[in-house]
């Protein structure tokens, strides 16, 4: 089985600023640069002959190449918990656009309907039960609130595999595509090994 996911990269300069913000909350694991993308559509383990198709369905999905920045920060939990911490950007439609693509796609081999909304985020720290405490939480979302960046262009629709681990998730892309351009890619790239 083959664990993937499919997302978009975010320039070097955008990479470099998301890590001023990995600080000051004891316990959490920061992501480190390979890490650091916005997650289109989490796929999970399929067998191979669907990964196959999976690639050839997206080498059919089209559209410009998104154009965002970084605008805020934020966390997801439960219960009242925080356990992850993510860097927001905005505007999310074209984000949701494309997200819809893939959607499209994953549909069409067969894949489950994603149920969540999709909300775009870059995620830039997972948090233990044992991670700081929520006033470290709360205090690090206050000191972020702020973040900005200069609007960036995302040229590239990128089909990664992940591999979980003791040290945290380990991503490597295994396909791509590039976005807005008028020759765009098709066909069935192989899944690399």
């Amino acid at each position: 089985m083959i664990r993937l996911f499919v997302a978009l990269r975010p320039p070097r300069a955008v990479r470099d600023l998301l890590g001023t913000l990995m600080e000051a909350v004891p316990g959490a694991r920061w992501q480190d640069d390979e890490q650091l993308h916005i997650t289109l559509r989490f796929v999970g383990e399929v067998d191979r002959p669907q990964a196959e198709d999976l690639a050839a369905a997206l080498g059919q999905v089209h559209g410009p190449a998104p154009r965002t920045a970084l605008d805020g920060v934020g966390s997801f939990g439960t219960r009242g918990r925080a356990d992850t911490l993510w860097a927001g950007v905005s505007p999310v439609e074209p984000l949701s656009r494309l997200a819809a693509s893939v959607e499209q796609a994953c549909r069409h081999v067969g894949l489950e309907p994603e149920r969540r909304a999709y909300r775009p985020h870059i995620t830039v720290a997972r948090l233990a039960r044992s991670a700081g405490v929520a006033s470290e939480v709360e205090d690090w979302l206050v000191r972020h609130a702020a973040l900005r960046s200069a609007t960036f262009e995302l040229p590239h629709l990128v089909l990664y595999q992940s591999w979980l681990g003791k040290a945290g998730a380990h991503y490597e892309p295994v396909a791509r595509w590039p976005l807005g351009t008028a020759d765009m890619a098709t066909g069935s790239p192989s899944i690399i090994d």
